[in-house]
């Protein structure tokens, strides 16, 4: 189990940004570390959450104060200060599909209210990411698995800035190459062949793009996100986060 377990230095990031304090009464404060513990062995394993091993604690419990936390951003919180302040010299953004688990349909409203959908591989969801230079999350959006990469970029990238963009052909759309000729950014997109008007392309910088497929290598690595189980956005986004978070402090 060692490999589940947050070292000192890891916590002491981690802990400010918790829940409750170990005075409080019920479980709002009581064994924050041993519960980070549990969400990360949830989130490592793919596991269900009644799978959850006795030395974490009752199952039940820990998914309410999972709920909690992840209603309360905690999550988001906990990855933003891991990850410290982006190099975006220039940024990255690429879309990866990842299946739903039985377990992760049904939810109420139906797939219409969640980030999922029917496609080629059957119901999945789309992870839209923004990385900075050395290839670490920034941003992400959750899309059906059926809808196009290029669609959720403009909200991706709202507001942040950065001297290039690098994507491949599935990002080559005239509303986003004016969007970023406008903010000044360089484009570093590969291009559709039937484009009748090519843009130049920096060949070399756009090898760079491995760093982002990279990143979603190392996502994938976490059974959870490989495979989302998670009913809801809400649920799936906060393990996303809480997986992104590890990634940033190894």
């Amino acid at each position: 189990m060692e490999r589940f377990v947050l070292t000192d230095a890891r916590w002491a990031q981690i802990e400010r940004h918790c829940l409750g304090k170990p005075t409080d009464p019920g479980r709002s404060g009581r064994d924050n570390r041993l519960f980070m513990e549990a969400v990360l062995w949830i989130v490592r394993t793919g596991s269900p959450w009644r799978d959850l091993p006795a030395m974490f604690g009752n199952w039940s419990t820990a998914f309410r104060r999972f709920s909690d936390w992840r209603n309360a951003d905690v999550f988001k919180r906990i990855f933003d200060a891991l990850s410290g302040e982006p190099d975006m010299e220039y940024a990255m953004v690429d879309a990866t599909i990842v299946k739903v688990h039985r377990h992760g349909q049904g939810a109420k409203g139906g797939p219409q209210g969640q980030a999922t959908g029917r496609s080629k591989g059957g119901m999945t969801t789309k992870i839209l990411a923004l990385t900075d230079v050395p290839g670490n999350l920034v941003r992400f959006r959750l899309m059906p698995g059926q809808r196009f990469d290029s669609v959720d970029v403009p909200p991706l990238i709202e507001g942040i800035e950065f001297g290039a963009l690098i994507a491949d052909k599935a990002f080559d759309s005239n509303a986003i190459i004016a969007d970023l000729n406008k903010r000044g950014a360089t484009v570093i997109i590969s291009q559709h062949p039937g484009r009748t008007k090519p843009h130049p392309l920096d060949r070399e910088m756009y090898k760079w793009r491995h760093l982002i497929e990279n990143f979603f290598c190392k996502l994938k690595e976490f059974k959870r996100i490989a495979m989302r189980a998670d009913k809801t956005d809400k649920s799936f986004t906060a393990m996303i986060y809480r997986a992104a978070a590890i990634i940033h402090s190894r």
